[in-house]
């Protein structure tokens, strides 16, 4: 942000003057609630310092350019209010000073989220919530400073949404779990769990830790502000709307109640937002884990387990962020997960359609960012003999798409005889009765539209990717 967008997020009021301002009723509720009368007033500045005075610190000038750069960053589609995040900063050039001055004096109330679905796997659909983008950049500008607090809190067998930590650190320790021993697991599938989320217990549990009751209750509005579904509106009484800065690290502080007493039991873990692994040394003491692990969820976390998808498992029989676990001679390894080739092979099939009206270049770059990306991620994974297969598919959908694309006769016959098949047996396949799956297989098309042509013209391959990133 340049010096002159960071004007846009001064305020007026100096700290100091704004903590003189008058301070809601609801407010004071938070504020009183936070307070812990065990303590002299000494006790309390000395064991709080880093979480009072909270709100000073997210309405900081520098804090709020570093979210507003985020949100920018992030892009994303505008919520209910159609505003676009283009049109941020004129906004807060025009409309700055009410708007932290609302959130000084409690008036601030967050717009309903926009409700959005998108398909899983199994048919049904995640629900998102998409806040406004002066909502995202409220929720931005909390999170930064509370995720610093939690993260001294949270567990090292915790890698979701956490900075300098990632999905493929998740796996590395499973692996590491199943080398030492740890073969069987409990899978443990909460029931929409960001839809679910019992927010009294999630103030609660934020209550402990933040002791500045402004902040708590601009959070509990964001949490109550409610969805917009088909223009109605809807309360939101429980969970955490998924799709705004604030939900990711809701969950991790909620969820970590359940990893603090996973340690204290002494178990072996490893969870990724709601993705959760307990690992154990047998089938008879994973059931006995579960049997254990249950009661504390639902009764203490009010939250609800999944029967239909939580089990107790050997190790090949389950999938974890799209990987698959194996041993060979005791160590742990990954492989892909057939659902994960499969969901690859969909969605291939989509940019290789014959009608999806797609042209050569932007089906080329399309394809590579696909390759490009899905490699990368699955680059833990023992995988050289599948993306071997992988490539003859996709050539082979290539080449079905392009004998499509050619449509008549004259144009397959003139194309043939340019990649150097002679007149009679041009003219001969360029009349083929053929379908086109077969067509693609056939040694006339595997011979003109070769794998080096494909590499010339600027396709990617699985296994020059994959080389690339074990090398």
């Amino acid at each position: 942000m340049t010096v002159t967008e960071s004007d846009t997020l001064k305020h007026r009021k100096s700290p100091k003057e704004s903590c003189l301002q008058k301070v809601s009723a609801e407010q004071k509720e938070y504020a009183e609630a936070c307070a812990s009368p065990r303590m002299t007033e000494t006790d309390i500045t000395s064991a709080n310092e880093q979480t009072e005075r909270l709100l000073e610190k997210i309405l900081d000038p520098e804090n709020l350019n570093k979210a507003y750069k985020q949100v920018v960053r992030n892009k994303g589609a505008g919520g209910v209010d159609g505003m676009t995040v283009e049109q941020l900063l004129p906004y807060l050039k025009a409309h700055k000073e009410e708007l932290l001055q609302s959130i000084w004096d409690g008036s601030y109330r967050p717009k309903p989220v926009r409700r959005v679905e998108i398909p899983k796997e199994n048919g049904k659909a995640r629900k998102l919530g998409i806040p406004t983008v002066i909502d995202r950049l409220i929720q931005q500008a909390i999170s930064q400073v509370l995720s610093p607090i939690f993260e001294l809190q949270f567990s090292d067998n915790s890698f979701g949404f956490r900075p300098k930590r990632s999905a493929h650190d998740a796996l590395k320790r499973c692996q590491s779990n199943i080398t030492d021993g740890y073969t069987y697991v409990v899978d443990m599938d909460l029931e929409k769990y960001f839809d679910t989320v019992n927010q009294n217990k999630l103030v609660q549990i934020l209550s402990e830790t933040i002791k500045d009751g402004r902040v708590i209750s601009l959070i509990h509005k964001f949490l109550r502000a409610g969805i917009m579904v088909g223009g109605v509106f809807e309360k939101s009484p429980e969970g955490v709307p998924q799709g705004g800065p604030l939900s990711p690290l809701c969950g991790n502080i909620m969820l970590n109640e359940c990893d603090k007493e996973l340690e204290r039991r002494g178990h072996r873990f490893v969870r990724y937002a709601d993705d959760l692994l307990i690992f154990c040394r047998s089938k008879r003491a994973a059931q006995r884990t579960l049997e254990n692990t249950i009661p504390f969820i639902e009764r203490k976390l009010l939250l609800k387990v999944n029967m239909e998808k939580t089990q107790v498992a050997y190790i090949r029989n389950v999938k974890f962020l799209g990987y698959g676990f194996y041993q060979y001679k005791g160590e742990g390894r990954l492989r892909v997960h057939p659902k994960s080739v499969q969901k690859l092979k969909d969605t291939i099939r989509e940019v290789t359609g014959r009608s999806n009206g797609m042209g050569i270049e932007a089906r080329r770059a399309r394809l590579n960012q696909i390759i490009r990306g899905w490699v990368n991620y699955f680059k833990l994974a023992d995988m050289k003999n599948l993306m071997q297969k992988l490539d003859e598919w996709v050539r082979s959908r290539i080449r079905m798409v392009t004998w499509n694309r050619w449509k008549k006769v004259r144009t397959r016959f003139r194309n043939l005889k340019s990649l150097g098949i002679d007149e009679e047996r041009a003219w001969m396949w360029a009349n083929t009765r053929k379908g086109y799956w077969r067509t693609a297989h056939s040694p006339i098309l595997t011979r003109t539209l070769s794998n080096a042509l494909f590499k010339q013209t600027g396709y990617l391959s699985f296994v020059d990717c994959y080389s690339g990133v074990k090398a």
